[in-house]
């Protein structure tokens, strides 16, 4: 830029900023500022012109005061009007006045516009650069629909200098990030890949940083970058400090370019040309061999660079994950940082190390720092590091040495920092469920856990040792021996007596043959701890006490005599008063034939996966799915502990950009049912977390489940069978969807009950409920006429693969519909995988004679297989920027078509099934959301935000997920409904 010289330096300007400084008080300072606006003001208005000096001094005042905090409203002409100036300095002050007070929104815009076309087009390096800032530092979408095709041409244009290069790319990667519906892809996109070759290294670095945002959009555009970004890295990290002295930092060439570079390549797969390929391993195999070699400085910022690369080169390294050599090579360099006197070293070789276990290739090479990260939990005195180093052991854990972290990592618990007690005991307790080869130390472990840290286990961790305890014979009375042993302590948690309490009342007589064990002194045992529980403790121990009188008769008259007190049958919490008024009758009334069939124990339990798992992943995002990958290195942990573990086809090699919620397969949370039978089986499968006791009765919206027929439970989708389901038609079999059809399907999106269809003869109205991945559906047939209908037949049919993906059983309904009369039809619905067009319902029947058929789309569709996840800003932001791939973003800008109610719009997300989070989006306006599509096969974690424009009327939606087809679908979906 240019100098500037002695007469440019605004004596007045100076003098002004002395008083300011001077001022004794805040009255003072306002005093002061007040006279100058006036001064300022005066001068403007003045008769006499003001040369470009003075008002470039008197908008440098306004500049100061408003950057002291003070409203500015007036000067904005005076300022354009030195953007006409032919002075630097003059024009310099004029755009950084507008580039600061200047509002989008502002009337000045088209003169600030004209001003900025006059330069960009004088060809004046200085001016465009001046323009080109101003441009990038308001970025407003005006400014991008005037400039977004002028600045790429400046950009590829073989005349432009050096520093307007420069100041192009950056401010088109502004406008770009700003509105990228304004940056056309053309011809230029080709061209500027090519700048990756120019010989200044300020041109290249800005264009990588260019390229690597365009590239997540359009990757096909951009890929011949890859040999390019390969070759100028090559030659960066083959060159010596000497070669590029403007652009090396403590004896490191390029570290920002070097960096990027990185970056822009973990954006594609490996390179398929052979000699590429092998030019970018030598490159990474440079740095991992520069990492070894004594540092040339002993300066921070030396050491800084220096691993920044080397950060950046691990983490392309495990972005590719198809090098063992280079992922054994990075392990072992992270594995001399664990031991480095930094702490920042110590924590970011702890989190890559993380990664790598994941790795086939490197998770061996992982396993034999297992010493040195068991240490750092030990000893480190950050706490965020000692979170890091339980995520390592948590993610290296595998058959060989699971007793020894689950030991070392309970040992820790005893002094662990309250905020992750939590977080470990959750990976305690599926580490010991996953590698558990006896039984009877997966119990001892649960049971230790919740001694240790009895306040942090979660009620997730507590009802899945009761049902594997449940599902396995040969644990049953070694779990009744232990926890029995464990009650018999002076202090004892909560948990550890609703445990008790259940495998007692299930198991209790596996036991009672050793006279220390015996039902009275069971029973003595349980009851002792009966008053300091809370409610829903108590309410379960009542449940284990009427399970006592089946399994122990000569426990009767005394359990009669506690459920008969006054502080049972007078208790003022209505649960504990029903429990007991309903089970001393129970026990009265009913012959020991009933009370064997309704206190029967307790069946297996489905198989599924643990719920645990998904607590985890919901705390931790994509940093807890490591663990799951064990089953990819270890085939023998498959179907543990009663088939709870996810198969292969659910599981993939994590990468930074895929499974932003950390939740390919979480499962749906199970609770141990009540004691009542196999109907409650029904109701445990639409349960959206286990928050009813074992033995507590269904609560409003079970209760509406519940009153259908139970099926035998034989697997989850057995619950959902009809016993006589009805025979689904094919496609051919049926006419078209009526035209309307579409339309009737959208007002269901964002709603689960209503009238689907309406006609002079007919009402089909609609009542749905779904949990996980299961639904429940209710159609009500309604003849509005007088007449009879015949042969009344309403079928489902699966179009296309649609069968491969939903499942629906319906259950058969009566073939004629009385005049004025209703009939009811239940759909029984699971969502296998993801799917995108919904079922067809067909209607056939005979009216007066006459055959009458529709056919419509039932309203069935992805989002309502969504469950709402709730998550703080910082994983929200962090879960968003690893779902950058641009098959995984769909995005669409649309006109309004109702009326922007916020609280409507709320409404209607709400209705969509994502959690809204609050306090995340910068913008109060904008909505931000998140959740996850629950199939049987798999988990979608999604992502979504939506921005109104009330003064545009218009909306811009953004969906991330892991799947592209989910991604389009959703944001089809949704944005119809606004």
């Amino acid at each position: 830029m240019p100098a500037v010289s002695k007469g440019d330096g605004m004596r007045g300007l100076a003098v002004f900023i002395s008083d300011i400084r001077n001022c004794k008080s805040k009255e003072a300072e306002i005093k002061r500022i007040n006279k100058e606006l006036a001064n300022i003001r005066s001068k403007f208005k003045g008769d006499k012109a003001l040369d470009g000096y003075s008002k470039k001094k008197y908008v440098c005042k306004l500049l100061f005061i408003f950057l002291l905090g003070h409203d500015i409203d007036f000067g904005h002409m005076e300022a354009v009007n030195l953007l006409s100036s032919n002075k630097y300095t003059e024009k310099q002050i004029g755009y950084l006045f507008i580039s600061v007070l200047v509002n989008s929104n502002s009337e000045l815009i088209r003169l600030i516009n004209n001003a900025i076309k006059n330069d960009l087009a004088s060809r004046n390096p200085t001016f465009m650069c001046l323009a080109l800032h101003c441009i990038a530092n308001v970025g407003s979408r005006e400014m991008g629909e005037a400039f977004a095709a002028d600045i790429p041409r400046i950009l590829v244009a073989g005349d432009s200098m050096d520093s307007v290069k420069q100041s192009a790319a950056l401010c088109l990667l502004r406008l770009y990030k700003a509105s990228p519906d304004l940056v056309p892809m053309g011809e230029w996109t080709a061209r500027v890949v090519h700048l990756l070759n120019d010989q200044h290294m300020g041109v290249v670095t800005a264009a990588v940083s260019l390229i690597t945002c365009l590239c997540k959009k359009n990757p096909d555009d951009f890929k011949t970058c890859v040999s390019l970004a390969v070759s100028r890295l090559s030659r960066i990290v083959s060159s010596a400090s000497t070669d590029l002295q403007d652009y090396t930092y403590y004896f490191v060439p390029a570290p920002w370019l070097s960096v990027k570079l990185l970056r822009l390549l973990q954006c594609y797969p490996p390179p398929e040309d052979a000699a590429v390929k092998g030019r970018l391993v030598e490159c990474l195999e440079t740095v991992l061999n520069k990492a070894q070699e004594p540092p040339k400085s002993k300066k921070v910022q030396h050491s800084n660079a220096k691993n920044a690369i080397l950060f950046e080169t691990i983490s392309l390294i495990i972005h590719y994950d198809s090098e063992p050599n280079l992922l054994v090579r990075a392990c072992n360099q992270l594995g001399q940082f664990l031991q480095h006197r930094e702490t920042n070293l110590r924590y970011l070789a702890l989190e890559s190390m993380c990664t790598l276990a994941s790795s086939e290739f490197s998770h061996e090479a992982v396993k034999t720092h297992i010493d040195t990260v068991i240490n750092a939990l030990k000893t480190e005195r950050d706490v965020s590091v000692r979170q890091r180093a339980a995520d390592l052991l948590y993610a290296m854990c595998d058959r060989s040495n699971a007793k020894q972290i689950v030991s070392e990592m309970l040992r820790y618990l005893e002094t662990a920092d309250y905020a992750i007690r939590e977080e470990i005991v959750l990976k305690v307790a599926i580490l010991a469920e996953k590698y558990a080869v006896d039984y009877s130390w997966y119990v001892d472990t649960i049971l230790n856990l919740i001694r240790i840290a009895g306040d942090y286990v979660s009620e997730e961790v507590w009802y899945r040792v009761l049902q594997i305890v449940t599902n396995r014979d040969d644990v049953q009375g070694y779990a009744a021996k232990t926890v029995f042993e464990a009650l018999q302590a002076p202090a004892c948690h909560e948990n550890m007596v609703k445990v008790g309490g259940y495998i007692l009342g299930e198991f209790g007589n596996l036991i009672a043959g050793d006279p220390r064990s015996s039902p009275p002194v069971q029973f003595s045992l349980l009851h002792s701890k009966f008053h300091l529980c809370s409610v829903a403790t108590r309410a379960l121990l009542l449940s284990t006490y009427i399970k006592f009188i089946n399994l122990f008769p000569e426990t009767k008259a005394t359990i009669q005599g506690v459920l008969r007190a006054g502080s049972q049958l007078r208790n003022a919490d209505v649960e504990l008063q029903q429990r007991a008024v309903e089970y001393l009758t129970l026990s009265s009334v009913a012959s020991t034939d009933v009370l064997a069939t309704v206190l029967e124990e307790m069946p297996p339990f489905p198989e599924r996966e643990s719920s645990i798992l998904a607590k985890l992943k919901r705390k931790k995002g994509p940093g807890a799915g490591s663990a799951l990958d064990d089953s990819r290195r270890d085939p023998s942990s498959h179907d543990i502990n009663g088939g709870v573990e996810p198969t292969p086809s659910t599981v993939s090699t994590p990468s930074p950009s895929a499974d932003l919620l950390g939740l390919r397969a979480a499962p749906p949370p199970a609770a141990p049912p009540a004691p009542s039978g196999a109907g409650n089986l029904l109701v445990d499968v639409f349960s959206d977390s286990p928050a009813a006791q074992p033995g507590l009765g269904p609560s409003p919206e079970e209760a509406f489940l519940s009153e259908l027929e139970p099926p035998a439970p034989e697997s989850p989708m057995a619950l959902l069978a009809d016993p006589a389901p009805a025979a689904d038609p094919g496609p051919e079999d049926i006419g078209p969807p009526i035209p309307e059809a579409d339309e009737l399907l959208n007002k269901f999106v964002c709603r689960n009950n209503g009238v689907l269809f309406e006609n002079q003869l007919l009402q089909i109205g609609v009542k749905s409920e779904f949990r996980q991945n299961l639904g429940r559906m209710y159609l009500f047939y309604g003849n509005k006429t007088s007449v009879q209908f015949q042969n009344f037949s309403p079928t489902v049919v699966h179009p296309g693969d649609l069968q491969t993906q939903l499942a629906v059983q319906t259950k058969r309904v009566a073939s004629q519909v009385d005049g004025g009369a209703q009939v009811q039809q239940v759909l029984n619905i699971e969502c296998l995988r993801d799917f995108l067009t919904p079922p067809l319902l067909s209607v056939r029947f005979r009216y007066g004679g006459a055959p009458q058929s529709l056919t419509l789309k039932l309203p069935v569709t992805i989002n309502k297989f969504f469950q709402p996840t709730e998550m703080a800003a910082q994983d929200f932001f962090q879960r968003w920027k690893q779902l950058s791939l641009p098959q995984q973003e769909a995005q669409k800008i649309f006109k309004a078509n109702h009326p922007m109610d916020a609280e409507v719009t709320k409404a209607k997300l709400l209705g969509f099934g994502s959690a809204l989070l609050d306090n995340v989006d910068p913008n109060p306006e904008n909505f931000v959301g998140a959740g996850i599509i629950q199939t049987k096969a798999l988990q979608v974690g999604c992502l979504l935000r939506l921005e109104p424009n009330a003064q545009a009327q218009m909306y811009r939606l953004t969906l991330r997920t892991s799947k592209e087809p989910v991604s389009r679908h959703l944001c089809e979906l949704l944005a119809q409904q606004f």
